[in-house]
Parts: C-alpha cells; structure tokens; sequence
C-alpha cells in the first residue's frame, strides 16, 4: 500500500497538498498555494520600499549635480548619482532573477579610453546604461506605488472575505433574532442573523482569492518589461557583440579557406607542375639520342597537365564556381546534385536571385550537405528545395539515411551552422536514428537581381 500511495498520490508539499493532488488540480486552484505566487507577491510587496529609496536616492543625486552644474562638482555629483543607479540596477535584476525567475545579462561594461577618474565620469555620464537605471528609479516608484496598492487589497479582501465565518467564531455575535444557533455550550453561543450573507461573502472571498495570483502575475510581467528593457543590455549593443563574433567566424573561416587553397595548390597542382618540368627537361635531353623515349614522356606529360587543369578547375570550382556567378542556383545546384553518389531532385523557386554572397553561401551549404550524404547518410535518394519566404532565403536538403546527423561536438554541421550564423542566418537539423535527416537552412535576403 505504500508503494500505491508513493506512486499515486507523491510527497506532501506541506500545504495540504501531496503532489498527485496538485497534479489533478486545475491551475486556477493550484494558484493560491504555489511558490511561484508567494514569489512574485512579495516581489510586489519590496518593489514598494526599495522604489522609495531608489525614487528619492535619484531624484536627489541628479538634482544636486544638476544644480552644481555651475560650479566643477556638479559633474562629479551627478556621475556619482548615475553610478548608484547603476548599482541598484544590479540589485533590481538580482532580485528579478531570484524571486521571478527572469534571467536579465548584464548591461555592457564602461568603455573608458583612459585610466583615471575623470575618464570614469566621462564614461559614466555617456553610458547609455546609466542613463536607463536612472530612468527605471523614476518609472519603478509609482508603478510599485500601484502594483502594491492593489496586490495588497486584492489578497487582503480575498483571505479576509474567504475566512469570513471564521470571524464569528473568533469574535461571536450575540443577540440574534431568530437566527440560527450553530453552536452552544452552555455558556457561549455563536448566532448567525443570515447564513446566506455570510455564504455569499465566502464566494466572493473565494473567487478574489481565486483570482489574485493572477492579476499579480499579470503587475510583474510589467516589472518583467521594465528590467528587461532598462536594466539589461540595449539591443545596441547585442548587436555590436553578435557582429563582433560573427566577424571572429568570418575572418577564421576565410583564414581556414585560404590555407586550404594554399595546400590543396602545394600538394596537388604545384606539385603536378613541377613534376611534368621535371619530366620535359628529361624529354628535351632525350630528343636527340632517344626520341621515342622522349615522345612517351611527352605523351606522360601531356596527361599530367589534363590532370592538373582538372585539379584547377576542382579547386576553382570550390572557390566559387562560374556556373554560380553566369546561370544562378538553379544550374549550380544541379550541377552539384550530378556529382554526387545518389540520385537527388533539384527544384528552385526564385523569381530574383539573392546578393551574390549569400548566393554563394547557399551553394556552399547544398554542396557540403550532398557531400556529407555521399559519405555518411547511406541513402539512396535525396532532395533539395530552394525557396524565398519574404526577405529569407530557405533552403532545405532531405535524404532517407540512417540518420543520427548532429550539428553540435564540432562537426562539420556545427560549423556549416557557424558560418550561417555570421550572416544572420539559421541551420536546423532534422535528424532522428533511422533516418529521414532534413537540413534546413534560413539566409537573409539581402539584394535582388533579376534572373535571365
């Protein structure tokens, strides 16, 4: 039995409710009772105190150093104001993050040229962060002034209408007449002049009881709002950190290419090249005393050098293909399908054709997924689909491999997805064991030129 019990009904969550209980209750129920609730509520109920202290904190220090402008400490003052509202910001999202659970990054740091204290006031006083914690102290104050106001009498009336009979057994009414006598001792007795109000009553507590958790969850997702949109970082600056990186990627990715041409070059068509100079000067010598000799290493050097024109065309080919840049993706992608060990349907819908970068990056993506196929999918057909969805770019690559294909663990779809990722595009990956893997790619826009 108690295993029926472990399985049925969990553990007590020490409010009169075991955890099957609470699992079988609506959420409407559950509401009153949850952490979550107790959480965001006194959330609501230090958003009061603290907006005071960070009301008057700012108001005071941004006055005095507007005030002090005339004079050189009016500068300071109002960096060092700027500088505490920096700090309280901190408190705000730590105290976001504890009790709502809102994870909020930290704004970006002071960007300061020099060392010193004057290029820190500088700093503080140009920082966009600054400026919006002082704006978060001047909005937060009345609405906690609000919020506050009516969380508070929301679950005062709610417990105070719900526990209503209560009262008449803390505090009993005597006198009644003709009233219903619930209770009696002897001694003391409880009178209820009318049932029906006092049930009514409890109704009514019940249902603000109800429906509190709500309308404070509904005051914080507005403080949600205010410190994700001042007290985090400016999209600005997400911006700058994204191109940042994504430049970090586009500068190792052509760095990794161009090493790649240079030792494709050096141990393929380079080390052709010289070998078939070796084999002419050889022929040359032996023109006169044995021409025959000559005229088969001729012969062997004429098919090395169709062997490293084919290696050129390969290499240039994978720089950038000139079917690419003369008929679009269309032939591109049709040219790759034809190389690879599987049967593959082509189709493109574009009525335009991409910027010629991101057109090149598709081309680049379709070739590297067909080649992976080739070697790992164990797959007897495929499909590539090529279409524009507003201003993006889809492409998506289907086979009915074995599956199991991962973009993360430094795969070469992790950095197919790191390339993407540089220019604001999107890989997703499909692929569950068993097969079937669809790849879709999603690539801005970016230029448009009419095909033909």
């Amino acid at each position: 039995m108690a295993t029926e019990y472990g399985q049925g009904y969990g553990h007590d969550s020490g409010l009169g409710f075991t955890e099957g209980t609470r699992r079988r209750l609506p959420a409407g129920l559950r509401a009153p009772f949850e952490g979550r609730s107790w959480r965001e509520f006194g959330y609501v109920l230090l958003s009061l105190p603290i907006g005071i202290v960070l009301f008057v904190y700012a108001v005071t220090m941004v006055s005095l150093g507007a005030g002090l402008l005339v004079t050189f400490l009016g500068i300071p003052v109002l960096a060092a104001g700027l500088a505490g509202c920096r700090a309280f910001g901190a408190l705000e999202r730590a105290r976001a993050r504890g009790l709502l659970g809102l994870e909020v990054a930290d704004p970006e740091p002071l960007r300061m040229k020099k060392s010193g204290v004057m290029a820190w006031m500088g700093a503080v006083l140009k920082s966009g962060t600054s400026w919006r914690t002082l704006l978060y102290a001047l909005v937060q104050f009345p609405w906690s002034v609000f919020s506050f106001v009516v969380a508070v009498n929301f679950w005062a009336y709610g417990w105070g209408l719900l526990t209503y009979p209560l009262w008449f057994w803390l505090f009993p009414m005597y006198g009644g007449q003709g009233g219903l006598q619930l209770y009696g001792d002897g001694s003391h007795s409880i009178y209820l002049d009318n049932p029906f109000e006092i049930t009514v009553t409890a109704l009514v507590g019940l249902l603000f009881t109800l429906a509190t958790p709500w309308i404070v969850r509904a005051l914080t997702m507005v403080d949600r709002v205010l410190v994700h949109g001042l007290l985090g970082p400016s999209r600005l600056a997400t911006r700058v950190v994204e191109l940042e990186s994504d430049r970090g990627v586009v500068v190792d990715t052509a760095a990794a290419d161009l090493r790649r041409i240079e030792r494709d070059l050096h141990d393929g068509a380079q080390a052709r090249l010289v070998a078939l100079a070796m084999d002419l000067g050889l022929a040359k010598e032996k023109l006169t005393e044995d021409p025959r000799a000559a005229a088969r290493m001729v012969d062997e050097a004429h098919g090395e050098v169709k062997t490293a024109l084919q290696e050129l065309r390969d290499l240039a080919r994978g720089i950038h293909p000139a079917v690419l840049t003369d008929r679009g993706l269309d032939a591109a992608l049709s040219a790759v399908a034809s190389r690879c060990t599987v049967p593959v349907q082509v189709e493109v819908d574009l009525m335009e054709r991409p910027a010629p970068a991101i057109e090149g990056i598709a081309y680049f993506t379709v070739s590297e997924l067909l080649q992976n196929i080739s070697k790992h999918a164990r797959a007897t057909w495929a499909a590539v689909d090529v279409w524009r969805v507003e201003s993006r770019l889809m492409v998506q690559v289907v086979d009915n491999g074995v599956g199991g294909a991962d973009a993360s663990g430094g795969s070469g779809l992790g950095g197919l997805a790191e390339r993407l990722d540089a220019v604001d595009g999107i890989l997703v990956v499909d692929s569950p064991v068993g097969g079937p893997t669809r790849v879709t790619a999603e690539l801005p826009w970016r230029g448009e030129r009419a095909l033909g």
